[in-house]
């Protein structure tokens, strides 16, 4: 259980829409190249309508800062059986990356734990949907405007403290510095555009979900698991 999960849903109808092409993505799609089942019209990169405003609300700001910069989109809509597709995967991953052959133990523990800070349980409980299959949820960087993503100090989905939003606040080295600021005009345009960041990833934001009714102190989320369309733009 998250600290949003007891938040209710009351879901206002909102469809999903294709991103714009004044959205940049980063592709080829990280978790449809390792063969993630989306399905044959599962499309990664569409959020709520009013998700997708927010976001180029929130370019615009960062524009208006530097018109040299743009967001870059790494990952929107995630259906629940990706979620669950990329929850075995970076476990996986995490138990090569450490050594770990045996599927059970304290060393096995830790690592689900540990995968567990990042990655929501692939929950098929109504109540308690991922944030990112209902549409709300949207994993992004900065980029130059020719596409070029910017170095954040860690990578998107990296496990461990490099990936927690103010990791690099007060360090003196030249290069932690300026991720730091990085990440922090990141959340300012975000956040501006009323967003809510996760408290451990500095590439997440949501918007209407659950997890930005916690952090924002609202009384309910208004979007729940989303059902995809066929979109393909």
């Amino acid at each position: 259980m998250r600290p949003w999960s007891p938040i209710p849903i009351e879901e206002c109808g909102e469809p999903l829409q294709a991103l714009p092409p004044a959205l940049l993505r980063m592709e080829p799609h990280p978790y449809m190249a390792l063969g993630a089942p989306y399905g044959a019209s599962g499309n990664p990169f569409q959020l709520r309508l009013g998700v997708v405003q927010r976001l180029l609300d929130a370019q615009q700001r960062l524009i208006e800062h530097d018109p040299s910069l743009r967001l870059s989109i790494f990952d929107a809509w995630r259906p629940i059986a990706v979620q669950a597709f990329m929850v075995d995967h970076s476990i996986a991953e995490l138990l090569r990356a450490r050594g770990v052959e045996v599927c059970s133990g304290d060393a096995f523990d830790q690592v689900v734990a540990d995968v567990g800070r990042f990655w929501a349980a692939p929950s098929r409980d109504p109540a308690t949907p991922p944030p990112h299959s209902t549409g709300a949820a949207v994993d992004l960087t900065l980029s130059g405007s020719d596409g070029m993503p910017l170095a954040m100090g860690g990578e998107i989905d990296a496990i461990g403290a490099v990936s927690e939003p103010q990791h690099y606040a007060g360090r003196e080295e030249a290069d932690a510095r300026c991720w730091h600021q990085r990440r922090q005009l990141l959340a300012d345009v975000m956040e501006a555009a009323g967003f809510a960041q996760h408290p451990n990833e500095w590439w997440h934001y949501s918007f209407g979900d659950q997890l930005w009714a916690w952090r924002k102190s609202a009384a309910v989320a208004i979007y729940a698991e989303a059902v995809s369309s066929s979109l393909t733009s």
